[in-house]
């Protein structure tokens, strides 16, 4: 994300997420590559006062979640209304500021879903063709997809599914699978033909590339490695399946079929943004494509996104692609990868229930960069990270800077008799860090925008500290409220990252409203008056102890 964020105030920007499956927990490798950054571009946005609304729903249909549902004794729109609630109860504990978090199984994203097909089928870019699929004599049914585990043919990874290959992200077509068995019982399957619908991916190559060479917001890595693939040659896709679970074909002729997920859940971020929006039709396409569009994304959806979504908005004709795809790479924990199979994973509730939400979010925007890079959760790096320089730096300044305005001015702002030069260079580092980490939020990179709003909290101990004002000196008003003002600032800058933490320090300032109603600009004004008064001071930040590494610890181990 080399260019700036829209900078016309009149243009709106749509914020989307990749969308979460809905059968299991959210684990905290969604939240460091999916979650998390677009809510740190958003939270910025609106100090920008930017027109700008955040979405993203839960991806209910597909086999997975047919045969969970069916092992658990319910149906598959109970199956998903539970995983919703407990997706959304976990982002809002978190922080993470949604404005609708909608669903692929809505009436308006089938609407548009079934648009798309029934268009692109009359522009002949869907097609049938008569296919080899795997058939379980022992189950009597068809196995699309996730009932179809075998050996990937393109990097040998063992135990994959049918449709696609964890290890090296390949999507793969029917039957391409090797040493294939019945996900159900294990048994290998037998082949019988079927007939399904086809999108021609292979007829975008050219405006594929075009838009990838064309569009400067896309990351290098993955747009070069996407031009590859198309050099390569693209297959087409087969977008149908053989189950009861999905959106229905608008065919008389496809009667018991439905759409593969990956046809359907991207378009959530149309449908979802539309809703949201209160628009459709002509009215909807204009909103959407007078828009700046963002779709964040792990490393491993790019096939998706970088081709499947744009070539079916390239087909159909009506909404514009994305503006920029920022990609993060994997997260893994204590140098492992996540795996469910594994049960080596953290989940989003069981870190909340050991420590803040503001500690995941500050550590996870601390070590995860934007690009394809993997990166390590390690709990003794959190601890270190946590009270090494949210505690020390941050909570540490907070805190004696409010405790001494308490116990010499009687919890008022006193009036400065001057400005020295200590306060200009304080003012100086002020509005660096203001501009710094704004225009690297802008840029995309999170991890350097709160180092360099760290490096600003240092700078205010040295001026603490230098000052001195428990000595008396003739200048310690000046200190004390260059100091609570810059507490203030802080507020601000922290708002996108620690939302809870700033929220509970304005309270504490005894300042109207909340930080995020407040420019990004304001961040660079002294807000506190003399004569203010300002809350008893409470610690914003507390250690992480050795007894919360070890909760932690269990839960990892156990997930």
């Amino acid at each position: 994300m080399a260019s700036k964020v829209d900078s016309e105030l009149k243009s709106s920007i749509i914020i989307t997420a990749a969308l979460p499956y809905a059968n299991a927990d959210l684990h905290l490798g969604h939240i460091a590559s999916t979650h998390l950054p677009p809510d740190i571009l958003y939270r910025y946005l609106k100090h920008g006062r930017r027109r700008v609304v955040q979405v993203c729903a839960s991806d209910d249909f597909g086999t997975p979640i047919l045969i969970a549902a069916e092992r658990e004794g319910k149906s598959p729109s109970e199956y998903v209304a539970y995983w919703r609630k407990r997706f959304v109860q976990d982002l809002t504990g978190l922080g993470i500021a949604y404005d609708l978090f909608y669903k692929t199984s809505s009436k308006e994203n089938v609407k548009i879903v079934q648009r798309f097909f029934r268009v692109l089928y009359k522009k002949k870019f869907i097609f049938p063709a008569d296919v080899d699929q795997f058939y379980c004599e022992y189950d009597k049914k068809f196995l699309p997809d996730r009932y179809v585990k075998g050996k990937c043919p393109h990097c040998g990874a063992l135990d994959q599914y049918s449709d696609g290959c964890e290890n090296c992200g390949r999507t793969l077509q029917a039957g391409q699978i090797l040493e294939p068995r019945c996900a159900i019982c294990g048994r290998e399957p037998a082949r019988r033909t079927s007939k399904h619908y086809f999108f021609k991916l292979s007829a975008f190559s050219q405006q594929l590339a075009e838009w990838l060479a064309s569009n400067r917001n896309l990351q290098p890595e993955p747009r070069n490695y996407v031009l590859n693939w198309i050099k390569e040659g693209l297959q087409d896709w087969d977008i149908t399946r053989d189950i009861r679970w999905g959106v229905k074909i608008p065919l008389r002729e496809a009667h018991g079929k439905v759409l593969y997920g990956w046809f359907d859940n991207h378009l959530c971020y149309v449908s979802t943004a539309l809703k949201l929006s209160r628009k459709s039709g002509r009215t909807g396409q204009k909103y959407w494509n007078d828009s700046t569009i963002y779709h964040f994304i792990g490393k491993d959806i790019v096939y998706h996104h970088y081709l499947f979504l744009p070539s079916m908005r390239l087909g159909e004709g009506s909404y514009k692609l994305p503006d920029y795809i920022p990609t993060r790479g994997h997260l893994l924990l204590q140098g492992k990868k996540i795996s469910k199979s594994r049960k080596w994973g953290l989940k989003v509730k069981d870190f909340l229930e050991v420590l803040p939400a503001d500690y995941l979010r500050f550590y996870l925007t601390r070590i995860v960069p934007l690009g394809q890079a993997d990166s390590n959760f390690d709990l003794d790096e959190l601890k270190a990270k946590i009270n090494n320089e949210l505690v020390a730096n941050i909570g540490n300044f907070v805190y004696r800077s409010m405790s001494f305005i308490k116990r010499a001015h009687d919890s008022q702002v006193p009036s400065p008799i001057g400005e020295g030069e200590e306060e200009r260079s304080l003012r100086s580092a002020l509005a660096t860090a203001v501009k710094e980490s704004g225009q690297l939020i802008e840029e995309g990179h999170y991890d350097r925008a709160l180092k360099s709003v760290l490096d600003f909290s240092t700078r205010c101990n040295q001026y603490f500290q230098q000052k001195a004002p428990w000595e008396k000196r003739s200048d310690e008003s000046t200190t004390m409220y260059y100091s609570i003002n810059v507490v203030a600032s802080l507020a601000i800058l922290i708002e996108p990252f620690l939302p809870f933490a700033a929220n509970e320090l304005w309270k504490q300032l005894w300042l109207k409203g909340s930080p995020a109603q407040h420019s990004w600009e304001d961040a660079g004004e002294f807000l506190l008056k003399p004569g203010h008064k300002i809350a008893e001071p409470r610690a914003l930040i507390r250690k992480v102890e050795d007894t919360d590494i070890q909760r932690l610890q269990k839960a990892m181990a156990s997930a």
